[in-house]
């Protein structure tokens, strides 16, 4: 039981960092490389807020992710279209996007590093122990998870109901008709790119109340994104957020009883399972 609710709590935070990245390649067709530095960023910005101006990161948030959805468009918007108009085929910009974030993951790091340095930071926020089920379990990660799940329930209502989520889960599915009945493709590809950095973000956001975190350290949740993306099915929100509570799961049952060092091993491990048995995912289907 202690395994199932570490690796829930766990998962829901991976959720969150997942459907951002689920929006940029879902929806814009970019496998952005550097989803794990922008997470990285949002745990740096909450950092700050608290240490500096002793705000809450609950609060910090609210500012996070403005500035965060600003920041992902005009990266969309200046550094990205361009490879966007001049594909000739989504292979193409598929490509050319992973090569473009890939580099300017790097420069992203740089910037962080220039700022912060290259030490370790963490702080101290609802450090005190819940019991659950007889179990103590850090509030501060319960607090995440909630606010987590919060999000994501959000985000899941969001696109499925209103006419703006729609229009982004449309060309999602085919953006040339998407564009014969009056939908902006570009218009929506861009807030769909910033929308999702603005909750890759926030999720890290939430991961740094509880976690120690450096400059570099955007590559492993990169990773992790990528893997619970391509498991759940690329387009699907519903395998998204099974495919965290999976490795979530996963990570936490091998960190109890084999090595702590072994998570990331683990879900390549689940990676090559779960793709061997199906191809495109949990959720995913035949085009």
């Amino acid at each position: 039981m202690d395994i199932l609710i570490g690796g829930f709590l766990l998962g829901g935070t991976y959720a969150l960092m997942a459907l951002g990245l689920q929006l940029q390649y879902g929806v814009a067709r970019i496998m952005n490389l550097a989803n794990g530095e922008m997470l990285v960023a949002g745990a740096f910005g909450a950092f700050w807020f608290y240490s500096g101006f002793q705000m809450r990161p609950f609060l910090a948030i609210v500012l996070i992710v403005p500035l965060a959805f600003v920041v992902n468009w005009a990266i969309y918007h200046y550094l990205l279209t361009p490879l966007v108009r001049r594909a000739k085929s989504r292979g193409q910009l598929e490509v050319d996007g992973i090569l473009a974030t890939f580099g300017m993951s790097f420069i992203l790091v740089g910037l962080m590093l220039a700022v912060f340095g290259g030490e370790y930071f963490s702080y101290s926020y609802l450090e005190r122990a819940v019991f659950v089920l007889e179990q103590p379990y850090g509030l501060n990660r319960i607090a995440a998870f909630c606010a987590s799940l919060v999000f994501c329930i959000a985000l899941v209502v969001w696109l499925s109901h209103t006419r703006s989520g729609l229009a982004l889960r449309a060309v999602a599915v085919n953006p040339t008709a998407a564009g014969l009945v009056a939908i902006k493709v570009a218009r929506t590809s861009a807030i769909a790119f910033a929308i999702g950095g603005a909750v890759t973000a926030s999720g890290g956001a939430l991961l740094s109340m509880f976690l120690t975190f450096d400059a570099s350290i955007g590559v492993i949740f990169t990773l992790k994104a990528l893997i619970i993306v391509i498991l759940g099915g690329v387009g699907e929100i519903r395998g998204t957020v099974a495919a965290a509570f999976l490795l979530g799961l996963a990570e936490t049952a091998v960190a109890s009883l084999v090595d702590p060092g072994l998570t990331l091993a683990a879900a390549y491990l689940l990676f090559i399972v779960v793709l061997l048995v199906r191809p495109r995912g949990l959720f995913g289907s035949r085009s």
